[in-house]
């Protein structure tokens, strides 16, 4: 079981580092507890995500893909706005895989409850800390980034959404 975890570890390390600037005033949306990059801070960045399995193991985050919401730009697999009562995510960077996982549905698992939700964009790994990214850090590698609507299927109380450990599958 060793050899296989080091063998993993080798496969997505990290790819590099970006040095935090100081959202200008008004940039940067707070929603949903969003982080703010910090001026000369530097954060990690990924150009890979961990191998997919059967049940690849992940951390669920919320994300608004609504027009002036905490997602910053349109979703990169159509350049369009999301209503946070459809079940949408933004995947890694390395699990989106330069938009080859554009509109697959996935299943994502957590709290004895599962939920089909489409993949309609990318949470950026690579990049961050810019106009494009609303001054938030870089994306971890292992993100599935969801709206509301999947958090309240997996009957998560609002109070409790932010990050979570949950597994997802393709469909």
């Amino acid at each position: 079981m060793t050899c296989s975890l080091e063998a993993e570890a080798q496969v997505c390390r990290p790819s590099g580092n970006i040095r935090g600037k100081k959202p200008p005033p008004g940039k940067c949306n707070r929603e949903n507890d969003s982080d703010c990059c910090i001026e000369g801070k530097l954060y990690t960045t990924y150009k890979c995500s961990p191998t997919v399995s059967v049940h690849t193991k992940a951390i669920l985050t919320i994300n608004s893909f609504e027009r002036g919401g905490d997602g910053g730009a349109p979703s990169e697999c159509d350049n369009q706005y999301h209503s946070n009562n459809i079940p949408v995510v933004a995947l890694s960077s390395g699990w989106f895989q330069g938009m080859q996982r554009c509109f697959h549905n996935i299943t994502i698992s957590a709290n004895g409850k599962s939920v089909v939700a489409m993949v309609v964009d990318e949470c950026d790994s690579t990049m961050g800390c810019d106009d494009d990214h609303d001054y938030q850090p870089p994306c971890n590698n292992n993100i599935v980034d969801a709206s509301k609507v999947v958090w309240e299927a997996l009957g998560i109380p609002e109070k409790d959404r932010g990050m979570m450990d949950i597994t997802w599958s393709e469909n």
